[in-house]
C-alpha cells in the first residue's frame, strides 16, 4: 500500500513537473503526461507491469464523466447560443459521418468486415474535450468571432454520441441483438433520457445548495463530487448515455445561481486537472510500445486520411449553408483533436473480446498521438495564418475572491475600460454609482490599485465592482456609456 500510493504521487509530480516541459518546448501538456507514462511502463525505463484494462476502463470512465461536467460548468449559454445548432449537428451526425466515412476506408485498406472497420472509425471519430480545453484554457489563445465556443462545445458534447456508435457497434460485433433499423430509436431514447436526467438533477442540485445550509462548507464539493456520479450511475442504469447527462448536468449549474458555485468551479477545475493527468498517465502505463511501432503504417495512414480528408469533409457538409467563411470551416477542420476519450472508447472492444481488439486499441494510440502533436502545435500558427486568432489579455487574479454563501444579493462584476468609454478620464467621485456600489478593486497593467473618490480611471484598467444585481442596468449604463463625440463631453 506504501509503495503503491509512493508511486501514485511520483507520476503525479512528475507529470505536473513535465507541463515545465511542454511549455519550454511548446509540446502539448497531454502528450507529456501520455509520454510520462509510456516511459514508466513495462517497455520503458520503469518497467512497471500494467495491463488491466478493466481498472483502466473504470478510471477512464469516471475521469472523462468529471472531466464533461467540468467543461459544461465552464461553459457559458451566452456564447454557446450562437453556435449551439451548428455545435449539436457536428457532435451528433458529425460523429456519424466520420464514423461512416472512415469506417468504410478502413474496410478498403485494411481487407476487414464492414462491422469490425466501422467500429474502429467510432471509436476515433470524437474530439477530445480534454486536449481541447487543455489548449485553449492553459495559454492566451484566442480566436475570432464564434470559432472558439464551436470547439469547446463539440468537443464537450460530441463524446455521448461516439460512446454510443461504439457500444452499439459492439453489440452487433459480439451477438447481442443489436442490428441497424435499431440504431435510430436506440440513439434518440439514450440521449433524450441522459439530456432528461441531466438536467432534472442540475436543478435538484441547484435547489439543494441554496436550501441546505450545511455548517461545513466543504461539504458542498463533497456534494458535487457526489452528483457527477450519481448523475452518471443512475443514467446509465435508466439505460440513458451517462456522458450526456453530466456534460448537461454541468452546463445546467453552470448557468445556474446558487451557493458556493464559485468555489465548486474552481474545485471541478482541479478535479478535472487531477482526472486528465492520471487518465493519461494510466493510458501511457497499458500502451506497449512495441505493438504501438507494430501498426505504425496503419496508423500513420488512417491518422493522415482522419485529418486531411475526413474531417474537412464532415466539417464541410455538415456546415453547409452557414456563415461561417472556408476560413473558419478549415480551421474548425483542423481543430477536431483526438485525445484520451478514444483511448477509453478503445478498452471497450477489449473488454467484450472482439476480434483483434488490442489491434484497435493500439491503433487508435497512434492515431491520438499524432492528433495531439501535429493538431496541437500547428492549431495557432493555422489560426495566424488565415488572420482568425485572436491575442487574449493576460491578466492577473485578483488577491480577492467573492463566494455566495446565501446570506447577501451583491456580487462581484468586472469591467473593462476602453478608451472611447466615457468612466475613462473621470474619478470615480464623479461617476455617480448607485448607493450600495462599490468598486473594491482596480486592475492596472501588473498591479493592483485599491481606489478611493479621486482616483482616476484610466483606459485598459479593469474595475472589480461589488453591487447589488438589481442595481445591474443603471451600473451597466454607467460602466459601458461611450463617450459622446462632437460636442461637449
Amino acid at each position: 500500500m506504501v509503495t503503491v500510493s509512493l508511486a501514485i504521487a511520483l507520476f503525479l509530480l512528475i507529470g505536473i513537473a513535465a507541463s515545465k516541459v511542454s511549455s519550454f518546448f511548446k509540446i502539448p501538456i497531454l502528450l507529456v503526461f501520455l509520454a510520462v507514462g509510456m516511459l514508466a511502463g513495462s517497455d520503458g525505463i520503469g518497467g512497471i507491469p500494467y495491463d488491466s484494462f478493466e481498472h483502466a476502463n473504470t478510471l477512464g470512465t469516471i475521469a472523462l464523466a468529471f472531466i464533461l461536467f467540468s467543461g459544461g460548468y465552464d461553459t457559458r449559454w451566452g456564447d454557446v447560443r450562437p453556435v449551439f445548432l451548428y455545435g449539436t449537428v457536428l457532435s451528433t451526425i458529425g460523429i456519424f459521418l466520420t464514423a461512416l466515412f472512415l469506417g468504410l476506408f478502413v474496410c478498403w485498406f485494411m481487407n476487414v468486415p464492414l462491422v469490425w472497420g466501422l467500429l474502429l472509425g467510432a471509436v476515433i471519430s470524437s474530439t477530445d474535450a480534454a486536449a481541447v480545453f487543455a489548449l485553449f484554457r492553459s495559454k492566451n489563445f484566442g480566436l475570432k468571432g464564434r470559432l472558439r465556443p464551436l470547439l469547446e462545445y463539440e468537443s464537450g458534447s460530441n463524446d455521448p454520441m461516439a460512446a454510443f456508435l461504439t457500444l452499439f457497434l459492439i453489440g452487433m460485433l459480439s451477438g447481442k441483438g443489436f442490428s441497424w433499423y435499431t440504431l435510430l430509436p436506440i440513439f434518440c431514447i439514450r440521449m433524450a433520457v441522459g439530456i432528461g436526467m441531466g438536467f432534472l438533477i442540475a436543478k435538484a442540485t441547484v435547489w439543494l445548495f441554496n436550501h441546505l445550509k450545511l455548517e461545513y462548507e466543504g461539504l458542498y464539493y463533497v456534494i458535487g463530487i457526489a452528483v457527477v456520479l450519481f448523475t452518471w450511475s443512475s443514467t446509465e442504469l435508466l439505460q440513458g448515455n451517462g456522458f450526456m447527462a453530466v456534460y448537461v448536468c454541468g452546463m445546467v449549474m453552470g448557468n445556474s445561481r446558487f451557493v458556493y458555485k464559485y468555489g465548486l468551479a474552481r474545485f471541478n477545475d482541479g478535479l478535472a486537472w487531477l482526472m486528465q493527468v492520471s487518465i493519461f498517465l494510466v493510458l501511457g502505463l497499458l500502451v506497449t510500445p512495441t505493438l504501438l511501432l507494430k501498426y505504425w503504417f496503419e496508423g500513420i495512414i488512417l491518422s493522415f486520411v482522419l485529418m486531411l480528408i475526413v474531417r474537412p469533409l464532415v466539417v464541410w457538409i455538415c456546415m453547409m449553408g452557414t456563415s461561417f467563411s472556408w476560413r473558419a470551416k478549415l480551421l474548425v477542420a483542423w481543430g477536431g483533436f483526438r485525445g484520451a476519450a478514444p483511448i477509453v472508447f478503445a478498452i471497450f472492444p477489449v473488454l467484450n473480446e472482439i476480434d483483434d481488439a488490442n489491434k484497435i486499441f493500439h491503433i487508435v494510440f497512434f492515431i491520438v498521438l499524432t492528433s495531439i502533436f501535429i493538431q496541437g502545435k500547428t492549431l495557432l500558427p493555422l489560426a495566424k495564418i488565415l488572420h482568425l486568432d485572436k491575442v487574449e489579455r493576460e491578466r492577473l487574479r485578483a488577491p480577492i475572491e467573492f463566494e455566495e454563501t446565501g446570506n447577501s444579493n451583491e456580487r462581484i462584476y468586472e469591467y473593462h475600460v476602453e478608451s472611447g468609454l466615457d468612466i475613462a478620464g473621470k474619478t470615480l467621485a464623479k461617476l455617480q454609482l448607485p448607493g450600495g456600489t462599490l468598486v473594491l478593486l482596480i486592475r492596472r497593467h501588473d498591479s493592483f490599485v485599491v481606489p478611493n473618490g479621486s482616483t482616476i480611471i484610466e483606459p485598459g484598467d479593469d474595475l472589480l465592482v461589488f453591487y447589488d444585481p438589481i442595481a445591474f442596468p443603471s451600473v451597466g449604463k454607467i460602466m459601458t456609456q461611450k463617450k459622446i463625440t462632437g460636442g461637449d463631453t
